[in-house]
């Protein structure tokens, strides 16, 4: 049996900004913090403020039992691709509905920094 996992999601002040490759994916002043747990706080990107042009969905899918199924994205540039660089939930679990329409990077994949 899973304990219900506390998320907490609140805007991010600021602007915030997202790299790779070189160049800025994402750029908003609209950004949402995600705190799950203990785990490092995410910030989510409105899609409008991503260079989805730059963003091809991936054949992966990940599913968390608190806020649902992940589509992940691969980042397509000049200096090739970043396989699942981000991540967006597209129908979220209503502990996270507030991240409909946003996405998220791996930082491991391009740099989010706030400005």
């Amino acid at each position: 049996m899973l304990t219900e996992r506390k998320i907490t999601i609140i805007r991010s002040p600021g602007t915030w900004v997202v790299r790779a490759g070189g160049a800025v994916i994402a750029e908003t002043r609209e950004a949402l913090q995600l705190i799950e747990g203990d785990y490092p706080p995410v910030i989510y990107f409105p899609r409008e403020d991503a260079g989805m042009a730059f963003l091809e969905k991936s054949d992966r899918v990940t599913t968390c039992p608190w806020k649902g199924e992940a589509t992940h994205y691969d980042l397509v540039g000049s200096n090739g691709v970043i396989r699942n660089a981000a991540w967006s939930y597209e129908a979220p679990l209503p502990a996270a509905e507030r991240v409909t329409g946003y996405i998220a990077f791996y930082p491991e994949s391009a740099t989010v920094e706030q400005v």
